[in-house]
């Protein structure tokens, strides 16, 4: 059996093999701290469980769904975008349910990408705007996220030639991996970029609700006339800690969000309904936001330990403001990152994430994931910095 030319060069998913090679290290009886994947391991809140709960001992809710998500759970985004951002969405035309953000992202490309088009995306970056890119036989070029520029694209040193052939641009604050925010203001000058060049700026907005400090995220529709040329993807994974729930969106520009829904019927028949109920109880239930704000807190105590015990090993490392990650510089005479994560993993029994992974740029780098609970996040830590000593 020979698959599509396109699947080559596809392997399996980096966390897909890292999984394997964990479970067999266990076996051989290993301690393994996993601060690798960016995986919730905090429950969402008690008051949406029961609302799913609730809805699936209904005997009317056990049947297909509408494509996309149902009126309800759209008018529910629209209304957390009222009120976290002041922005305002037409439900009907302008919001898409998506399982997952991530399939949305993938999606985008599938339903815009023509082969020889150039998308542009941040390096290092989330691998699933490289892959919806390949797969729809589009070109790459990378936009280097520098420490030196707070890891924000330099829009204008993209070539003119380049730009001729861009479709989308691929933005992503706060950002994984590097946990990097992005002011308004340089989302005001991706807007105007995108109008300049008729080039879609897609926005995948998936942590700005995990954020610390006093920090507020924003977001790219904040900005007059960004429905001109922007969507942006949100998800309940990480706002609410509902990641195996797969429930997210796209929102913006219509007739972005009518093209995606046209290719996104082809493939699913979108989630369960109680799923989506507990959703909308999630977005529009006022005893969420100080739910946020404690988990949120929850977060920056082991953000502190990251960071404290980097900087005890030598390592620079700033505190980052949002996001679920620390981007951690390799230690001095470090150079390759998938080779020093395999050596922690396998002496330490400490699984942390290669910057590499997340293509060009990410090579020098670590990627530290706060999804795990404090003491073992300081048991990890405390092993590194012995091990570096």
């Amino acid at each position: 059996m020979r698959p599509a030319t396109r699947m080559e060069g596809f392997g399996a998913y980096f966390f897909a093999a890292l999984g394997k090679k964990i479970a067999s290290l266990r076996a051989e009886g290993v301690d393994v701290i996993r601060i690798d994947i960016g995986a919730p391991d905090l429950p969402p809140p008690d008051f949406v469980v029961e609302a799913l709960v609730e809805s699936a001992r209904r005997p009317d809710t056990h049947s297909y769904t509408t494509y996309g998500g149902t009126p309800e759970f759209k008018q529910a985004i629209a209304a957390y975008y009222r009120r976290r951002f002041d922005v305002e969405l037409d439900p009907a035309s302008e919001v898409l349910g998506l399982i997952g953000s991530k399939e949305g992202l993938f999606h985008l490309a599938q339903a815009f990408v023509n082969p020889g088009d150039v998308v542009l995306v941040p390096a290092p970056g989330y691998p699933t705007y490289r892959a919806g890119t390949r797969l729809a036989g589009g070109e790459l070029y990378f936009m280097p996220l520098l420490p030196e520029n707070g890891f924000l694209p330099d829009l204008e040193a993209i070539p003119a030639d380049v730009l001729k052939r861009a479709k989308i641009l691929w933005l992503n604050y706060p950002n994984n991996p590097t946990s990097a925010v992005a002011p308004l203001s340089f989302f005001e000058e991706a807007v105007a970029f995108g109008r300049k060049h008729d080039i879609l700026i897609a926005h995948d907005a998936p942590y700005v609700d995990v954020t610390f400090d006093g920090y507020d995220a924003p977001s790219i529709l904040q900005v007059p006339g960004a429905k001109e040329v922007a969507v942006e993807f949100n998800s309940l994974s990480k706002a609410f800690n509902m990641a195996g729930w797969r429930l997210g969106c796209m929102v913006g520009n219509p007739d972005v969000v009518r093209y995606v829904h046209i290719y996104k019927s082809q493939v699913d028949t979108s989630q369960f309904l109680p799923v989506l109920q507990g959703g909308i109880v999630a977005l529009t239930d006022e005893r969420v936001w100080p739910w946020v704000a404690q988990r949120n807190a929850v977060y920056a105590k082991r953000r502190d330990i990251v960071v404290n015990a980097l900087r005890e090993a030598g390592i620079d490392v700033p505190a980052p403001k949002a996001s679920l990650y620390v981007w951690s510089p390799l230690p001095e005479g470090e150079t390759d990152s998938m080779a020093f994560c395999d050596r922690t993993l396998r002496e330490i029994g400490v699984s942390m994430t290669p910057g590499v992974v997340f293509g060009p740029h990410g090579e020098g780098f670590v990627r530290i994931s706060l999804g795990t609970k404090a003491d073992r996040l300081r048991e990890a830590m405390e092993r590194l910095v012995a091990w570096l000593k």
